[in-house]
């Protein structure tokens, strides 16, 4: 029988295990600002350059400040590993084969272990700290683009725990859907390029930041920290009209596409603020947080788009 997309009762040992994957979703965004933080703090080099050795100990003895917050975020990673091993374990013992909730608890793993890799190579090149290089912004661009793609695979992966069908491309719905999560992709790129720019480059006016951004031989962190606000806007257009567009070919997604909608405006306004108060690092990680967040939930609106929709009786709707 083909699938509809309806919400059947939930097992009880999937409803324990969706609450867990939702849990995990949680840490991980937990992790990912702490390492926001250690950006925007500088403190990427409080090991050194030794991994997964902090300064070539386990713990490190008698450390200072930056030592503290990088070996706090590493620490944070190793739990991490266990968490979405458990995920994976859990996931194939509850779920049957084939079960899209086994996959995405699979690629979860897949996308955490090179996440892992990718946050090595950072401190083994040295990545970190006041360097400025091309190659560091390569390798930020890279780490993000991995970044999303696991809070996306951890995402589904509590959603399809919850009894939700699995995605079936089809047609249009298809290329809208990566449209808008390549363009948000783009934009996250532009903006963590553009925060390590805040953090190397600090001004004291926003017309000392515009004359910086403006100077032809600025680097290329200035260059798109002064793009950022145009592209952020562009793609905050299209997601909105996504959201519309949404809602006009499925009804029963009025309430994800209001949400990522209502995301998109409080970003573009949180965004404004962080530049007009010269991002002070508090600003920074509200931002992200809610970039975060907008990107989940903008998951969720184009999986359930990919979806068969719910039938009309009397049933509540897949997002």
């Amino acid at each position: 029988m083909p699938s509809t997309g309806i919400r059947e009762p939930l097992p009880q040992a999937h409803a324990r295990f969706a609450v867990y994957a939702w849990v995990v979703l949680a840490y991980n965004l937990a992790v990912v600002l702490w390492g926001a933080y250690v950006r925007a703090t500088g403190s990427g080099a409080g090991c050194g350059n030794r991994w997964p050795l902090c300064n070539g100990a386990v713990t490190p003895h008698s450390p200072g400040v930056a030592t503290i917050i990088e070996f706090t975020h590493r620490a944070m990673s190793g739990l991490d590993l266990a968490l979405v091993a458990l995920l994976v374990v859990w996931a194939f013992r509850a779920f049957p084969p084939w079960s899209p909730a086994r996959m995405g608890a699979a690629l979860s793993a897949v996308f955490l272990v090179t996440e892992a890799l990718l946050g090595a190579s950072l401190v083994l090149l040295e990545h970190v700290g006041k360097n400025a290089s091309a190659n560091r912004a390569y390798s930020l661009s890279t780490h993000l683009i991995n970044t999303l793609t696991l809070l996306a695979c951890l995402t589904l992966t509590a959603w399809w725990a919850g009894g939700r069908a699995a995605v079936r491309p089809r047609g249009r719905e298809v290329w809208l859907a990566a449209a808008s999560l390549g363009a948000f992709m783009l934009l996250g790129v532009s903006g963590a390029i553009a925060a390590l720019g805040d953090t190397l480059f600090p001004v004291r006016s926003l017309a000392e930041g515009f004359a910086q951004d403006a100077n032809p031989a600025a680097s290329v962190f200035l260059r798109l920290r002064m793009w950022h606000p145009v592209l952020a806007a562009c793609v905050g257009l299209w997601l909105g009209l996504y959201g519309v567009s949404c809602v006009a070919r499925r009804r029963d997604v009025q309430l994800g596409a209001g949400i990522v909608m209502s995301l998109v405006g409080i970003q573009l306004a949180a965004g404004m603020v962080n530049l007009l108060l010269l991002a002070p690092l508090w600003m920074q990680m509200v931002h992200l947080l809610l970039g975060d967040l907008l990107w989940i939930s903008l998951v969720l609106l184009c999986a359930t788009m990919l979806t068969p929709p719910a039938e009309k009786k009397g049933l509540k709707p897949v997002f």
